[in-house]
């Protein structure tokens, strides 16, 4: 690649905050539709802690689940509540440490996690065409990349 090549230019002012901004609402919209398809009592950061476990593994302590997702301990404890009244977690102690807990996810959450996966996917599939899963699947390797940078300096 030359230097006059889009991919070596610095950004524009306010490029970066514009990207970001577009992430942030796409957020904002596609959790709205999520709200939609989950039970009542049942929010997206609900979900989002299902969806973590999920794909982080179960078996962790509260704290640990609660700073991967950046929410405060207490925000964590509130809603591991919510899903533990509604089945979809329970809470067991360490076995290494008694004095701690671990969150496990149960059969009743997997089959919630797998039943609002289908509900987005419907509820998506009504406005997404084929162009739009071009456009994703172009987006889909840069947005890893991003995610994976911020991930690896969250703590700057």
């Amino acid at each position: 690649m030359g230097a006059g090549d889009s991919q070596d230019a610095k950004p524009e002012p306010g490029e970066i905050f514009a990207y970001f901004t577009e992430i942030g609402i796409i957020s904002q919209l596609s959790s709205a539709l999520l709200a939609k398809v989950l039970p009542d009592g049942v929010h997206p950061s609900h979900f989002a802690i299902v969806q973590h476990l999920i794909r982080r593994g179960d078996g962790k302590p509260p704290v640990r689940i609660a700073s991967a997702m950046q929410i405060t301990k207490a925000t964590m404890t509130h809603s591991l509540s919510v899903l533990e009244k509604r089945g979809f977690v329970v809470t067991r102690p360490s076995p290494e440490d008694a004095r701690s807990k671990l969150i496990y996810l149960t059969d009743s959450g997997r089959a919630f996690h797998a039943e609002a996966i289908e509900g987005v996917i419907r509820a998506f599939g009504r406005i997404i065409g084929d162009e739009h899963v071009a456009i994703m699947r172009q987006a889909m390797p840069g947005l890893v990349t991003i995610r994976k940078l911020l991930d690896d300096n969250r703590d700057l």
